[in-house]
């Protein structure tokens, strides 16, 4: 099994900036084996792919949130984080950590981290 515990969200005013963490445990995890992400779902809309980090580090993010967010991870915490700059009211939305096993094709997903732009 793989646990998925998100943290940092919050209000911040349009314009500010966020960092979320999601911290990864359990007896399954290796963060040799796993792609991690960040998604969001706002009021009303499905949920939507934000960023993503590869084994080996590479990238990919939504075309709305190119140039202001960015993912990290840290493998020897088996933590991984999402910086995200320039927020705007639609950034407005839960963010949910994923963990996708490559071989198994199999998805692990956090509870769910509140994040609200508004002033």
């Amino acid at each position: 099994q793989v646990q998925l515990v998100e943290s940092g969200g919050g209000l911040v005013q349009p314009g500010g900036s966020l960092r979320l963490s999601c911290a990864a445990s359990g007896s399954d995890f290796n963060s040799n084996i796993y792609r991690m992400g960040w998604y969001r779902q706002a009021p009303g809309k499905q949920r939507e792919l934000v960023a993503i980090i590869t084994r080996g580090r590479g990238t990919n993010y939504a075309d709305s949130v190119k140039g202001r967010f960015a993912i990290s991870r840290d493998n020897a915490k088996n933590t991984v984080y999402l910086q995200m700059n320039s927020l705007k009211p639609e950034d407005t939305a839960v963010y949910y950590c994923n963990a996708y096993h490559v071989m198994k094709n199999v998805d692990y997903w956090g509870q769910g981290t509140q994040v609200t732009v508004s002033s």
